[in-house]
């Protein structure tokens, strides 16, 4: 069923309608401009991007700020303007993945592609057990963050909610953390060896 087209004021007082909470009216706003964004966003984005996931993204962007649209003005502009954000955000993401992949990625080979053998097996057991040796000295308060991250499987801004902290504040203790154990499990290796 194709929704009849409407015009700036019409889609004006959807946007009224959803401000003053009714949801089905913002429905009826992602119905009338998916279509366009979509094809937008496909002329405009490099392989490897997941289309619907930038438009889903879109959307909620655009729902959880409608108060901040200005009636009067030209709706779809500023829908487009959100999109042409969500998509460098994911242009973004999607390079720091890559980067991240390339710097990391033949270590992990390397390091995963040797067969096991007793004493890479005994080797691991002995880092496990440092592991759980230098978790014990981090302190309450960085255990806390490894519980929640590893064994509640909270995600980064589960983490940030609830310790009133911000995701990139929570991205950068967690790599402190990291630092912090792969220290120690060195130290203590190096040790263990002499």
């Amino acid at each position: 069923m194709e929704l009849p087209s409407f015009d700036d004021h019409s889609i004006d007082q959807f946007v009224a309608s959803v401000c003053e909470g009714d949801i089905g009216a913002f429905e009826v706003i992602v119905r009338t401009y998916e279509r366009q964004l979509r094809a937008w966003l496909v002329t405009h984005s490099r392989p490897g991007i997941d289309v619907d996931e930038v438009a889903q993204r879109t959307f909620i962007a655009a729902y959880s700020g409608i108060k901040q649209y200005q009636l009067g003005t030209k709706f779809s502009s500023w829908l487009f303007t959100i999109a042409r954000f969500q998509l460098q955000s994911e242009v973004t993401r999607l390079r720091r993945l890559a980067d991240y992949h390339s710097k990391f990625a033949p270590d992990l080979i390397q390091e995963f592609v040797v067969q096991p053998n007793e004493d890479s097996l005994s080797l691991w057991e002995v880092r496990l057990e440092n592991l759980r040796d230098c978790l014990k000295q981090l302190g309450k308060s960085l255990q806390k963050y490894v519980e929640w991250r590893y064994e509640e499987q909270m995600s980064i801004a589960q983490i940030a909610a609830a310790s009133g902290r911000s995701n990139p504040a929570i991205k950068k203790q967690f790599w402190l953390i990291r630092q912090k154990l792969s220290l120690c499990i060195q130290e203590r290796m190096s040790r263990s060896q002499r």
